[in-house]
């Protein structure tokens, strides 16, 4: 390999990239890391779930104060310094990009900012501001992620019509913001844009919203924000957008009808694959009509040398997703025996409630004919739930009927992204209900909702009162 200029040639640096890059640079290998924009960290820590997360915590401060008014405790309203508030994710955003920067000096991989693409099989050339260099390697991981879906007919070229990235750049609070599209990201920055003071009109083309996800795991969501969202639209579309001086004006159909004008609109319809993007065709990596990249369980393409990850690679379009796909991706670079088997991988909604679920779905086992049992738990049995007026919740965990192992699990409720963890931990390692329900949990916390929905099923829970069947 000493006579390529890399041992491994990173396309791509976002989580599962630079993951790649430093797991394959831990064992040993010359690595180069292509990535197109001047930070590090891709979609993810730059334009998605960092900051986005940074202004969640920020809105979720500001429904919980209050909240508290009902308490006895006011704290009047909040006064909103929107360049402080921006200047925090960039904040947030810099201290992650900076650290990923620094790592990878330390581990002497080289950083090549520029677009690549494929030259052949063995070669990259990636157009830098100095004009082009070209990369000759022994292997490549493609990890060039996606980027959002852009609805036609609609006028782009208005800096008040909005994708997630635009969103996330908080350049002002709507006071009518219309959001298209119900699914996780939409719903996220609804919850961000309506506590920093925007009336929010939410339009989703299915029946239901952040479609594929169990209806009961939503409906606590739903009716929170069906209080406090001006309008939610389901089975509707938004046909035209024109533009007028004072606002854009959209134009409905289906289950709602009509037009209506609002100051900004957040197009947030999904993601689509890069996979087109970097003349894969060149290299002879086969690429879908859809833009992804197939592999195997060691993250080749059907060119051996060359790897995929991430969310070119298929759904789910997770960022945790593609960490563990970059190390198994960098290990078999190095000659080692890996693959990517995980038995599940959990999702989750940031929203407010956290919606949260992993393995099974109850509509999955339902569509199967899987043979199955539930033990669900209500957040309004919780003691800690009780204390900090959340209630509305629940905890839901599915069992193989024959076997009683947990097959599956959806929270609903504060930290929801937090305690699903111990489910998809539960799934890996086979845990019957028995074996949840009697490791202590500490009291009073939500993590004991996990431990009493297995109880439920096994029918030894004493915080609930359930009938013995006959």
């Amino acid at each position: 390999m000493s006579d390529v200029d890399f041992d491994v040639v990173v396309l791509g640096a976002g989580p599962g990239g630079y993951t790649a890059a430093f797991r394959a640079a831990d064992l040993g290998l010359r690595v180069g890391l292509v990535e197109r924009y001047p930070a590090l960290g891709g979609v993810c820590l730059n334009v998605g779930c960092i900051p986005s997360k940074a202004l969640l915590h920020t809105a979720n401060i500001i429904e919980e104060a209050a909240a508290m008014e009902q308490h006895g405790v006011s704290f009047g309203q909040p006064a909103v310094d929107i360049d402080k508030l921006r200047g925090f994710k960039e904040s947030v955003v810099g201290k992650l990009t900076g650290g990923l920067a620094g790592m990878a000096k330390q581990r002497k991989v080289e950083v090549i900012q520029g677009s690549g693409s494929f030259a052949g099989p063995d070669e990259l050339v990636v157009k830098t501001e100095g004009g082009e260099r070209k990369l000759s390697f022994a292997h490549a991981i493609i990890a060039v992620g996606s980027e959002s879906l852009e609805l036609g007919r609609m006028p782009w070229g208005d800096p008040r019509l909005m994708d997630s990235t635009g969103a996330l750049e908080l350049e002002e609070i709507p006071q009518r913001l219309l959001v298209i599209g119900g699914g996780i990201i939409g719903l996220e920055m609804a919850c961000v844009y309506r506590a920093l003071g925007s009336d929010i009109t939410l339009c989703e083309l299915t029946p239901t919203l952040m479609p594929g996800t169990d209806p009961d795991l939503v409906k606590p969501l739903q009716r929170r924000i069906g209080k406090q969202y001006k309008n939610i639209h389901l089975e509707t579309a938004v046909v035209q957008i024109d533009v007028a001086d004072d606002a854009l004006v959209a134009h409905f159909e289906g289950k709602h009808n009509g037009k209506e004008k609002f100051d900004r609109v957040l197009v947030a319809v999904g993601r689509t694959p890069n996979g087109g993007k970097i003349n894969a065709a060149a290299a002879g990596v086969e690429v879908t009509a859809r833009g992804f990249i197939p592999t195997d369980k060691q993250m080749r393409t059907n060119v051996p040398h060359i790897f995929a990850i991430g969310d070119v690679v298929g759904q789910p379009m997770l960022a945790h997703k593609a960490t563990h796909e970059g190390k198994v991706a960098a290990e078999v670079c190095a000659g080692e025996k890996s693959a990517f088997e995980a038995r599940v991988i959990p999702s989750v909604a940031y929203t407010d409630p956290e919606i949260a679920w992993v393995g099974v779905t109850e509509s999955e086992a339902k569509e199967s004919g899987q043979e199955y049992g539930v033990g669900r738990f209500p957040l309004a049995a919780s003691g800690r739930a009780l204390g900090i007026d959340r209630t509305e919740g629940f905890t839901k965990l599915l069992f193989d009927q024959a076997t009683k192992r947990i097959i599956g699990a959806g929270i609903t409720g504060p930290n929801a992204g937090d305690l699903i963890a111990e489910c998809a931990l539960a799934i890996e390692m086979g845990a019957e209900a028995e074996d949840i329900g009697l490791t202590i949990h500490p009291h009073p916390t939500l993590s004991e909702s996990v431990a009493m929905a297995a109880e439920v099923f096994e029918g030894t829970v004493t915080d609930l009162y359930i009938p013995r069947k006959k």
